[in-house]
């Protein structure tokens, strides 16, 4: 018999091939992964510093009131119907397809509104469409 203690071999762990597989998964994770970020819109009011244009036979000026009034080229539209401002809008594109709508909202205009006046240009062929802005030493100035 052999009585001598038994020497026991201490359990080895090998870490290579967990280090092996860890590296796989942490690739194949960042090749799967989506970054989206959610974030909350922070909405600034346009505002331009630049020198205005005026008088040109080529642009229909439409006035968007408060209240969702419509004004083409300083004449007053009756209703608030796509169908009227499109009407307004065709008498007033001297030029035809070349005219440019530009659309004159008040800060506080319903965006129906602005998207109705859009709406009509569309079916009047008008697709150059730009926005009117107020200097920024104005806006500053009107807020007293």
């Amino acid at each position: 018999m052999n009585f001598r203690p038994r020497q026991r071999d201490e359990p080895e762990i090998n870490l290579i091939p967990f280090i092996d597989v860890l590296l796989v998964i942490l690739i194949f994770l960042m090749l799967t992964t989506t970054y989206s970020k959610f974030t909350e819109l922070q909405l600034t009011l346009p505002v331009a510093d630049a020198e205005q244009q005026r008088d040109h036979p080529k642009e229909v000026v439409v006035a968007v009131a408060a209240d969702g009034r419509y004004v083409v080229n300083k004449a007053g539209i009756e209703g608030k119907s796509v169908d009227a401002l499109a009407t307004a809008l065709r008498a007033a594109a001297q030029a035809g397809p070349g005219s440019v709508v530009i659309i004159s909202a008040d800060a506080m205009a319903p965006h129906q509104a602005v998207v109705s006046v859009m709406e009509a240009a569309r079916r009047v062929g008008l697709t150059q469409i730009t926005f009117a802005t107020q200097s920024s030493a104005r806006a500053g100035a009107g807020k007293s």
